[in-house]
């Protein structure tokens, strides 16, 4: 589902990017752990972890960047899942860096004894540190990701984009992080609470028609409520966490669709330099 002529030409930035995007769907061994589509020694990005200073203490992140940052090259910060920063996660960061784009991923779960989600199942393991997170610290925890990047490339945009937990907390971020961000992008993002009318960036959302944590009719009538240029896509044949290519939850064919949509957004919204 589509609306609003400024996104006419998402289909054509889509064409631009796919030789950094489609070959992750192709590839064998998706929907359980395998080698990451882009690795760290990839030599068109550069990865860092860097510590971002807050009142409280230090929060951990992991970073990639193009080897060449100009002072407006457009950056995201990406937001977590309930895994934390797992490889999943890190692997979406350079792939982000591949395609062009600054992107930082703070660690939410720095001040607590989080275990790793690198190869975890067990959701219930990860709900209690969930459950500790505190919607001023979170906030400002994610804009320390985004002054990192200013501190990169002065001039440039910023959007901010996540996954399940991530992607509410990422709509969360339209109101209150909305003089930082200039654009959000959702991956099934609780929208309970996120009132349309108050979003004044544009919003790409991705959804499952089978989620069944968010009904696909609710997603809709939000869609139709909101107020700005935006993408919202439900797509039939996925459900919840489609787009983890690292758990039996994934679905190829949306989650490729959704990472073109997203980078042409980006692309077009930022104003990423090709």
């Amino acid at each position: 589902m589509m609306n609003r002529r400024e996104f006419a030409g998402l289909a054509a930035g889509a064409a631009a990017t796919a030789s950094v995007t489609a070959h992750g769907a192709a590839q064998s061994g998706f929907g359980a752990p395998h080698p990451p589509i882009v690795p760290e020694n990839d030599p068109a990005i550069t990865v860092d972890r860097p510590q971002l200073r807050r009142p409280d203490g230090v929060v951990n992140a992991y970073a990639a960047f193009p080897k060449a940052v100009r002072a407006n090259t457009p950056g995201i910060v990406l937001v977590m899942a309930i895994w934390g920063v797992d490889e999943q996660l890190r692997d979406t960061v350079r792939r982000f860096a591949k395609a062009g784009f600054m992107c930082i991923a703070p660690d939410l779960y720095s001040r607590m004894d989080a275990p790793s989600g690198d190869g975890a199942n067990d959701v219930a393991t990860f709900k209690p540190f969930a459950a500790q997170l505190q919607r001023k610290q979170y906030d400002g925890d994610l804009r320390a990701g985004s002054l990192n990047l200013l501190a990169k490339a002065p001039s440039c945009k910023l959007g901010v984009a996540g996954f399940c937990m991530g992607g509410h907390l990422t709509l969360i971020q339209a109101l209150d992080n909305s003089d930082v961000f200039d654009a959000v992008a959702p991956f099934y993002g609780a929208i309970k609470d996120i009132d349309p009318t108050e979003i004044h960036i544009p919003v790409c959302g991705s959804y499952g028609e089978k989620d069944t944590s968010i009904p696909a009719e609710d997603v809709r009538t939000w869609r139709t409520a909101l107020r700005v240029p935006n993408d919202i896509r439900v797509y039939p044949s996925a459900g919840h966490a489609f787009f983890d290519d690292t758990r039996s939850s994934y679905v190829a064919s949306a989650a490729d669709d959704a990472w073109k949509r997203v980078l042409a957004f980006f692309k077009d919204q930022l104003g990423l330099e090709t």
